[in-house]
């Protein structure tokens, strides 16, 4: 099919890529000449777990094509589907796209995967009607998990299809067929019901974080191991494994504005405060743990000290700082004279651009031990691999006091502790 793909997301470049390789014909549209100049180098927006080598094949092959929205391209034919895959709060850009851009009589589905709050699909569907557009209009809710996304978008749990014509969901299990084979995992529903299921899931999600992390802060005033506890949580049943490590908060893009879409929702619909404004304000509280851990450990004479912090990226896999947890935490330590060093495999020039706009200082290192030379502390923030087996003895030589503030739990205290060192984790010591 003749496939249009509109938007500067992650979403929009897994979607392009994706449909490309299954032998589609993609159009992606992209809205800043930046942006566009560098998908033309052959430079995706996002580079993760190969999916920077997949768009470069399709590209290759000529099944992607990337574009500047208002560009003319004469060898581009009508888009047969259009892909919204826009970023939140672009209500009026995308009823813009489908008045200018979607061609009548050429386009048979419209799908929206941006998430927004409840009812927007069904106002653009509404909008298509009232133009004339014989169109279908399907809801996709955005379930890609960043650091793995082209991985959660091929091989899908799950997928959402929100869609009142019989015409649109056969085009989307058509579209949809190449990753919908070990088992069907299309779950069809109305509209407002897709887009309320997405956020309730990050909603569930974000609470199940929210709940360990005052479950571990409780655990330590308790002399418990809250990573014993955890597995005991685990093994039953009702509860499962997932999402249940304690740690120094969540971040990013995707969760933090879903979870903030349907606490504005419920804002709107019910009179008392609910749930997930103590689940936010507990990760906000979470995000400056480790900054606490190590005031404490030094009696809050802190000013002059050097502190280094290994992962600023919101989570393993992704280069992206957005709402990070180490963002605070440097805020934090830049708010008592503490020098902050910093490593992470891919975020560092995003951090760099957000320490730049901060106009301090912050020092960006190409190696872990480049940034713990010397240190009073080592704040473990992002847990990405190359972190989980550290030289123990070259840390305890090299920094100025061997403290290990452990923010996601992956190292074992008494092994720690038996090198020589001081750690401090989330709901254990």
């Amino acid at each position: 099919m003749q496939v249009a793909v509109y938007g500067d997301t992650l979403c929009a470049q897994v979607t392009a890529t994706a449909l490309a390789q299954t032998g589609h014909q993609v159009a992606w549209y992209v809205f800043g000449i930046e942006e566009h100049e560098q998908l033309n180098q052959e430079q995706p927006l996002f580079n993760e777990q190969g999916l920077d080598r997949l768009y470069v094949e399709q590209i290759s092959a000529g099944r992607l094509v990337p574009l500047l929205r208002g560009q003319s391209a004469v060898d581009i034919s009508p888009s047969e589907v259009v892909f919204l895959a826009l970023s939140p709060g672009s209500e009026t850009l995308a009823e813009d796209i489908l008045a200018v851009d979607v061609k009548p009589g050429a386009c048979r589905l419209v799908v929206n995967q941006t998430v927004g709050p409840v009812g927007v699909a069904e106002r653009l569907r509404q909008y298509l009607l009232s133009a004339g557009y014989d169109a279908a209009l399907v809801a996709l809710p955005d379930l890609i998990q960043e650091g793995n996304a082209f991985l959660t978008f091929t091989r899908p749990e799950s997928i959402l299809l929100g869609c009142y014509e019989r015409e649109g969901e056969a085009l989307m299990r058509e579209l949809l067929r190449p990753f919908n084979r070990r088992k069907d995992v299309l779950q069809v529903m109305s509209l407002r019901e897709a887009e309320f299921a997405k956020l309730a899931i990050s909603g569930i999600l974000a609470t199940r974080i929210s709940f360990m992390n005052d479950m571990a802060a409780l655990s330590e005033s308790l002399d418990v191991d809250i990573d014993a506890v955890r597995v005991a949580m685990g093994a039953d049943s009702r509860i499962g494994e997932a999402y249940l490590y304690p740690g120094c908060g969540f971040g990013g893009p995707g969760l933090s504005s879903n979870v903030l879409a349907l606490l504005d929702a419920q804002q709107q619909k019910a009179a008392e405060p609910g749930l997930l404004e103590q689940v936010l304000h507990t990760n906000e509280r979470q995000k400056e743990v480790l900054f606490r851990k190590f005031w404490q450990y030094c009696n809050g004479c802190v000013k002059g000290k050097r502190v280094a912090i290994w992962g600023a990226s919101f989570k393993p896999g992704t280069a992206r700082v957005e709402n990070a947890p180490a963002l605070k935490i440097i805020e934090a330590l830049w708010a008592q004279g503490v020098d902050v060093a910093v490593h992470d495999p891919k975020a560092l020039p995003d951090l760099k651009r957000w320490a730049e706009k901060q106009n301090r200082k912050l020092l960006l290192c190409d190696t872990p031990y480049e940034a713990t030379l010397g240190a009073d502390a080592l704040m473990l923030v992002t847990e990405w691999k190359p972190y989980w087996s550290p030289d123990w003895q070259r840390l305890k030589q090299e920094m100025r006091t061997g403290l290990i503030l452990d923010g996601r739990n992956i190292y074992d205290p008494a092994f720690v502790k038996a090198q020589g060192l001081e750690y401090r984790g989330i709901g254990r010591s």
